[in-house]
Formats: structure tokens, C-alpha cells, sequence
């Protein structure tokens, strides 16, 4: 296992009666270095039959403003309907009286032969829409409508239509923005350029290992679809299972970019078609059933290649714990499911009565959740150990323990890795935009380089450490490192003068007296004491809207122009005109940083084992 470090359902329904009704290989984990730690296609669609009412009758589309044609006969007639375009209805209407019927019957059968609300129908007759308002109703021949007389339908939207149709452009949005983002970030963090948030993502295996996968296109692939993965999963837990299919298959169409040897290596592809099926299940959609065999299939091999015959590989990894039930059971419940609904009842019995087992396995007893509970842990976190442990308390108790030194370990190692970025920022990019290498950095400073000067070298020469050293034992490259520190420098402190500038302008002041007062000397607080002690300078409230109150409660300002916390960003790092949509990155990172390297594991299996009760009493109900 791999990972990165940073909708309406009855349900008073069964589970199967909701179905039926509805049409060491290592593991990869995404990971936030420097902020948290945590476990990190397209959908395929169905053409399902089209209903029809009678050998006549078509049911078409249902576009809001569009027509059909309707031709009215008199009894033992036949009402005929021609398509004109994509609208409302189109077919055959029989034993239309045209002296008895009334314009809310036609309404009405219209609306039925459509599947929309018959107040939603409106029906015109030679250019004009037919209404009726006299009482008693009058009949078809007494509002004028002849034999063949040709009728168009119509379908109004309706309000609560339109919002539908808001919010499924906003879905579609949304899921657009998660792609973006995933993409944009996967880019950045691939290829070991600087970057600009506080944090790296990298990938890492079960045990903390950073890991390299093939090229640099197979990593950026494999990080976004752990990536969009680990928010597919997110979502699910919310029970939001449309979106989460998107989402899965975004990372399914992510992790296929991969050299198919660099996929062979992790679990999270098999883990993911699992996650894909159980979408499936949740929504209860009969159309999906063969594309959930083949996923199964695919999840099955991928699995056992994974974690060895009998898991016996993932067992040696992990330390002989049984953290792959809950997932095991998943499959065999959703392999079962499947069988029995193509007809194969042996088969399902068997997955069936496997993943029984392995939900009595996983029930936890009272007596030693209370133990491990005494011991100070939370339920949650005494049940996952103990389900992992295989009911073990000592090995649970182990688990927590070391559960809880990785944690200590990781915020650690995030301080440090926080502190670094910043350093590297500081220093600038490469022409490559690669960050200056710390490792070979500290090497150089060790043999007693001064190590801003071993920086700029190894800056300016994308980070090769005998070119560095070539330049820094050369008096002229040497003394030509020391012009470019300084320029730097210059640079840098005139963009934080520049940035206090503004904002004292922005309080209200003139520009021009507050760049005099600035040229004088001394830091901000100086600054506003010169400008407010100037016999009738006072903020011009009228040109920023604000008042000297307002100006009170705006952003700390720093006390030092030179403060590192507006030098240690350049416009090398950061560029202005970067678009990033950081609000769905932002999103993207939390999702990584809240799960961990057993997340694919950590399964609450209580709608697993109702569905096994009701498929097993399905068997039996049908060897009978």
C-alpha cells in the first residue's frame, strides 16, 4: 500500500429489496509533509431499455419547451403523434370522443404518456394554448377542435426544475474544480520543484518510505489518483455515493497514465475498484451490474497479487495483524451480491458465507474493548486496534502505542519540514525551478563554505555539487555569487518597503507624503507616528471608504522592513499571475492530512453484515 503524506434512498427498505428494486507489494499513501500526514475515469454508462407504452408509443426526452405533434380523431379513430423535435411525448392515443373528452382528460393522458405532472402540459390548437375555465368543463368539439385537428404539447419547466438544473451545474463544477486542483497540485509536487505552499505531498509506502515510481509522468499520475482517491473516499463517508463515483473514476482514469508495471507494485488499484462497486451497491442501480463483476474481478487479482496467497505477504508487512478483513469481507459481500443477481446462487452462498465469517471475526467483545478503553483510549480508536489485532488486547494495546509514537514522530518531522521550505525559499529557485538541495547544501558547509554562498552555487547550478564548488573556489564566480546575494537582497527588502507602502496608503494617507515619510527612516510605527504628528495630515477616509478606526483592525503590520516573513517569498517562487483555485486545493490537502496509512482498512462493517443477513435469507427463500 501506497499513500500520500497531507444522494434519495428509502431507507426503511432492505438492502437486497432496495437493490433489486432499482433499475509485499507495498501500498502507496499521500502524504503532507510539513502540515499532516494521511492516507491518500470516467463512469461507465448504461443504455438501459426504453420503456413504451403500447406497439405505438415511444416515451422520448423530456426537454422543458419543446413540442410534439398530436393528431385528434373521433372514437375508433386514432389519435396519431409525430415527432416534430425532442420534446414531450410521441405515440398513439386510441378511443379519443371528442365530444366527451375534455381538455383535462387529453391533458392528463398526455402527462401520463410523458411520466410528467399534467399541470406542467400545455396543449396548442391552431397557434393559440388551449384553456378551459368554463364550469362545467366543455368538451374537445365545443373548444373547436376538429377531426385531425393537429395539437402540439408542450412541457413548462417548473421551478423546482430549474433549481434542479442549478445544482447540477454546480455539481458539475465542483467535480471540475476537483479535477483541476488534484492536477494542478500533482504538477508541482512531482517534480521536485519549490513549492508554494508550506508543505511538499509525497508519496510514501505502508511503512513511511518515500517512494519513486518509474518516470515522472507515472509519479505525477500515481499521486493524483491517490489524490483524488483519498477524496473519493471522503465523500462516500458523507454518503454522497454519486459524486464519489466521479471522483473514483477521475483516479481510476489517473492511475491508468501509469506504466502498468509501476500499478502492478501498490494495492490502492484494486482498493479503489472496491470502493467504485460499493458506490454501486449504495446507489442501488440494476444497470451497473456487469460493470461490477469485471471491477470485481480486477479487485480480486489485484488483491491476491498484493497481499500474497492467504494474505501471508501483507501479514509479514504488518507485523502478523489482520488489517485486511473488513476490506476482504467488502469484497466477498459485493462478490456475492453480484452472483446472486446474475443467477449464480451457488457461488454467492459461498462469498456469502465467507464474508459472514469475516464479520464475526471482526465483532468486538465488551470485556476487552472495556479493558483497552481503561487503559485511556477513545472506542473508536480501542476497536480499530482490536479488529486489526484480531481481538488481540496486547497487540492492540502494541498498536495504539505505536500508532501514537508515529504521530508524535510525523508532527516532528512537519516542523522540520515547514522550517526547510522556508529556508529554501529563501534561497530562490533554480533556472529550472528546482528548490536548493538542503542535503548537499549542508555537505558544502561542512568543509566551511559560508552557507548562503554555497546556496546561490548550488541555486544556480541546478543543485550539482561540483559545479557549485568549481564556482566557489574561483575567485571571480566567487566574488560574481556574492554581487548576485546582495542583488537579491536589494530586491527583496525594496518588495517589503513596497509592501508597507501600500498598506499605510491603504489607511488612508497620500502616497507621496507617505513614501517621504518612508524615505526618512525607521520602520512602520515610525512611519504613522510622523505622518499623524504633521500639523493637518490626517488619512483621507473619502479615498478608501475606511476611517482611522477601520484602519486599527487591519493585518498586523511587521515591525522590521527586512522581517524574513516577507523575504522568504519571491517572485520566483510565487508568481502573481499563478491561477490556483486554493480554496479546492486547500480541501484536497485536509482530505489527505485526516486519514493514515490503514485508512483503506479501517472499516465500519455495519451495513456490511445487514446485507450479508438479508442476501443469505435470499438464498434460502430461493432453494426453496
Amino acid at each position: 500500500m501506497h499513500r500520500i503524506r497531507k444522494e434519495g434512498i428509502d431507507s426503511t427498505l432492505p438492502l437486497a429489496r432496495r437493490f433489486q428494486r432499482s433499475p509485499a507489494k507495498r501500498r502507496l499513501v499521500p502524504k503532507l509533509e510539513g502540515i499532516g500526514s494521511a492516507c491518500l475515469g470516467s463512469i461507465p454508462r448504461f443504455k438501459g431499455s426504453v420503456p413504451s407504452f403500447k406497439m405505438h408509443e415511444e416515451r422520448m426526452g423530456s426537454v422543458p419547451g419543446h413540442y410534439r405533434s398530436i393528431y385528434c380523431t373521433e372514437i375508433s379513430h386514432i389519435v396519431t403523434a409525430e415527432a416534430e423535435q425532442r420534446g414531450t411525448w410521441a405515440g398513439v392515443v386510441e378511443e379519443v370522443d371528442l365530444h366527451a373528452w375534455t381538455l383535462a382528460m387529453l391533458r392528463d393522458c398526455v402527462a401520463e404518456r410523458s411520466n410528467s405532472p399534467s399541470q406542467s402540459i400545455n396543449l396548442i390548437c391552431a397557434g393559440k394554448i388551449l384553456r378551459d375555465d368554463a364550469v362545467p368543463p366543455q368538451t374537445l368539439s365545443q373548444l373547436g377542435i376538429k377531426n385531425n385537428a393537429k395539437i402540439l404539447a408542450t412541457r413548462a419547466s417548473s421551478p423546482q426544475q430549474g433549481i434542479s438544473l442549478v445544482a447540477q451545474e454546480e455539481r458539475c463544477s465542483r467535480l471540475a474544480r476537483i479535477r483541476a486542483a488534484a492536477t494542478a497540485m500533482a504538477e508541482r509536487h512531482s517534480d521536485g520543484a519549490l513549492p508554494i505552499e508550506d508543505f511538499n505531498i509525497e508519496v510514501e509506502d505502508q511503512s513511511g518510505q518515500k517512494v519513486r515510481l518509474g518516470s515522472e509522468t507515472d509519479q505525477r499520475a500515481v499521486m493524483m489518483g491517490l489524490m483524488l482517491h483519498a477524496k473519493g473516499k471522503k465523500l462516500i463517508k458523507q454518503g454522497n455515493y454519486k459524486d464519489a463515483l466521479e471522483v473514483l473514476s477521475m483516479g481510476e482514469e489517473s492511475f491508468s497514465l501509469c506504466d502498468s508495471k509501476v500499478i502492478e507494485l501498490i494495492d490502492n488499484v484494486p482498493i479503489l475498484q472496491i470502493d467504485m462497486v460499493w458506490c454501486y451497491f449504495m446507489i442501488r442501480d440494476i444497470r451497473w451490474l456487469a460493470d461490477a463483476g469485471k471491477r470485481l474481478e480486477i479487485a480480486r487479482i489485484g488483491i491476491e497479487r498484493a497481499h500474497g496467497k492467504d494474505s501471508l505477504r501483507l501479514r509479514l508487512l504488518q507485523g502478523g495483524r489482520f488489517p485486511e478483513l473488513a476490506l476482504h469481507l467488502r469484497l466477498e459481500l459485493l462478490e456475492g451480491v453480484v452472483a446472486y443477481h446474475t443467477g449464480q446462487l451457488e457461488k454467492s452462498r459461498k462469498a456469502l458465507a465467507s464474508a459472514r465469517a469475516k464479520f464475526e471475526q471482526l465483532q468486538v467483545s465488551d470485556e476487552a474493548l472495556s479493558f483497552v478503553m481503561s487503559m485511556g483510549y477513545v472506542e473508536r480508536d480501542a476497536k480499530r486496534a482490536l479488529r486489526m489485532n484480531n481481538q488481540d488486547v496486547g497487540g492492540a494495546i502494541d498498536f495504539l502505542a505505536e500508532e501514537k509514537a508515529k504521530k508524535l514522530q510525523k508532527r516532528e518531522e512537519d516542523v522540520r519540514r515547514r522550517n526547510e521550505i522556508k529556508e529554501q525559499k529563501r534561497y530562490g529557485m533554480t533556472p529550472l525551478k528546482k528548490a536548493v538541495d538542503l542535503e548537499r547544501l549542508n555537505e558544502l558547509v561542512s568543509i566551511g563554505f559560508d552557507k548562503e554562498l554555497a546556496a546561490e552555487a548550488l541555486r544556480q547550478n541546478e543543485n550539482d555539487t561540483q559545479k557549485a564548488l568549481d564556482d566557489l573556489t574561483n575567485p571571480e564566480t566567487n566574488s560574481a555569487l556574492q554581487v548576485a546575494i546582495e542583488s537579491r537582497k536589494r530586491k527583496r527588502q525594496k518588495q517589503a518597503k513596497d509592501y508597507e507602502i501600500e498598506k499605510v496608503v491603504r489607511m488612508g494617507f497620500d502616497r507621496a507624503r507617505v513614501v517621504a515619510a518612508f524615505e526618512a527612516g525607521g520602520g512602520v510605527e515610525q512611519v504613522l507616528l510622523r505622518l499623524t504628528a504633521q500639523p493637518g495630515i490626517e488619512p483621507n477616509t473619502d479615498s478608501t471608504g475606511t476611517s482611522n478606526g477601520g484602519a486599527t483592525s487591519s493585518a498586523p503590520l511587521p515591525n522590521n522592513v527586512n522581517s524574513d516573513d516577507h523575504l522568504n517569498t519571491t517572485d520566483e517562487v510565487e508568481d502573481s499571475k499563478t491561477e490556483r483555485d486554493k480554496e479546492m486545493e486547500d480541501e484536497l490537502s485536509a482530505d489527505i492530512a485526516k486519514a493514515d496509512a490503514l485508512a483503506d482498512y479501517d472499516i465500519e462493517v455495519n451495513v456490511e453484515g445487514e446485507a450479508i443477513t438479508e442476501y443469505l435469507a435470499l438464498l434460502q427463500t430461493a432453494s426453496h
